[in-house]
């Protein structure tokens, strides 16, 4: 070694400055948004042209009717101007179960958008459901844009012509699946919007943003619902009803809050096919694009692997988390005295979980969930200040100082947060700290500090050897 450094101090300080401090993602906060509805009968390649539209494969795709359920919505952007773009499921006007409950989510996106943007399989032609669709979109007096589909040549587009006789317009041939004239049928959109704020970019932060999560069939549409006070997701006993995240806004204790419905996480992805394989893989996507992870757990029934491979996934990802035992309204005191067991025994990795008892049915303790959610997210982005942190670390390690290794007792030379959001903690150390000892350190710094709700990561740069001057 050449004694670059030649006291603990410079080492600590060339460190210092090449530590990598995270940065929370911050979404820029762009006002009200234009709202286009992209609607049509099932399987006309809508979720197809919303993936085109938006430059991404983010709404589920195959190659059967019902696979979009529910109003999802994505952000759109074209020449500059940015819009709020809605996914619909087929509407069908002879629909009943649960394919009329899709076409009234389908109907309320038409009343709230500003733009209807009508798919139309061009190589079937007009059919008498199609016809239905026209007849409601002119009775509602939004601009309607009618989108020809699948006319992949220049022989198809004479077919398109015939969806004239629909009577709301021209038809613009598009192809979803090959991009073509997408550009132009966008140039049309954009002109049948009011008018659209510019794109914009910058840290101001956005509405927070929550995910929920669960295995299936636990309750999370029923929780957005109750939360939203109206049925904006579907609900159904049959598992799997939602399969693409679905954004809502929603105001809550003064503040509007963005809440993400997620798909059920099932046991494995490879035992999934088809659409719930890729909707298991948005879930995943949604969880890393939100800030604070609900995780939803069924209390009338035991903790499953699911539950905890779920857990674990959000530990992973570093968000913070409140833990929510829905159907709380059918746990029974003999239940209760089990699940306080099955939580000491299985939940053991996140003691710091907020948890809250709710029902997302009879809106029991509903009241509990927002404040739970604001303190995980405080916690998750909290600062303990340079000069706090060493003075609590100096104290605790006078009173319980590292574990001997290889003979030589390791110091610990200075501390700092490096990051929040998750908070990272970095110990600057003369040698290894076992594992154990760093949990212990975690653990007295949350009783010290609180982070409840939030993970917390302690790490180490090693400093092995001192440096030896050059002669």
């Amino acid at each position: 070694m050449t004694g670059e450094y030649d006291d603990e101090s410079g080492w600590i300080e060339a460190e210092l400055a090449d530590l990598e401090v995270d940065s929370a993602e911050e979404t820029a906060d762009t006002g009200p948004q234009p709202v286009v509805a992209v609607v049509g009968r099932p399987n006309v390649g809508k979720s197809t042209l919303v993936n085109r539209i938006i430059g991404r494969r983010e709404a589920v795709v195959e190659d059967v009717p019902g696979v979009t359920r529910d109003r999802v919505t994505y952000e759109g952007t074209w020449r500059g101007r940015t819009f709020t773009l809605v996914d619909t499921g087929g509407w069908d006007h002879e629909a009943t179960g649960m394919a009329l409950r899709i076409a009234e989510q389908a109907q309320v996106a038409v009343e709230l958008a500003d733009v209807v943007l009508f798919v139309v399989d061009a190589t079937v032609g007009a059919t008498d459901a199609d016809q239905a669709v026209a007849d409601v979109l002119r009775r509602s007096g939004k601009p309607v844009v009618l989108a020809a589909n699948k006319v992949d040549d220049q022989r198809m587009e004479l077919e398109a012509s015939s969806l004239w006789a629909l009577g709301i317009g021209e038809p613009l041939p598009v192809s979803a699946l090959h991009g073509r004239s997408s550009g132009d049928l966008l140039d049309v959109i954009l002109d049948a919007l009011p008018d659209a704020p510019p794109q914009r970019f910058g840290a101001e932060r956005g509405p927070r943003r929550v995910a929920l999560v669960g295995k299936p069939n636990v309750g999370k549409s029923s929780l957005l619902n109750k939360l939203a006070g109206e049925e904006r997701v579907l609900v159904d006993p049959m598992a799997g009803t939602t399969r693409d995240p679905v954004d809502e806004l929603i105001e809550l204790g003064g503040k509007t809050w963005r809440f993400i419905d997620t798909a059920g996480i099932r046991r494995r992805d490879r035992e999934l096919q088809g659409a719930d394989f890729y909707a298991s893989m948005r879930t995943r996507a949604a969880l890393e694009r939100s800030e604070v992870a609900i995780v939803l757990i069924d209390a009338s029934d035991v903790l499953t692997e699911q539950d905890l491979r779920i857990i674990s996934l959000v530990i992973e990802s570093g968000r913070c988390m409140v833990v929510a035992f829905n159907k709380w309204d059918l746990v029974d005191e003999d239940r209760r005295y089990y699940l306080e067991k099955e939580i000491d025994r299985q939940l053991v990795r996140v003691p710091w979980a907020l948890r809250v008892n709710i029902s997302a049915k009879t809106g029991r303790h509903m009241d509990r969930l927002v404040p739970a959610i604001e303190r995980a997210i405080d916690s998750w982005s909290s600062r303990v200040s340079t000069g706090r942190l060493n003075a609590f670390l100096t104290e605790l390690v006078q009173g319980t100082p590292p574990p001997v290794r290889g003979g030589k007792q390791p110091k610990i030379l200075f501390a700092t947060q490096a990051s929040v959001e998750p908070p990272k903690f970095v110990l600057f150390t003369s040698g290894f700290l076992e594992e154990t000892y760093r949990r212990f350190i975690e653990r007295r710094i949350r009783e010290e500090f609180g982070f409840a709700g939030s993970p917390i990561a302690v790490n180490m740069k090693i400093r092995e050897k001192r440096a030896v001057k050059k002669k």
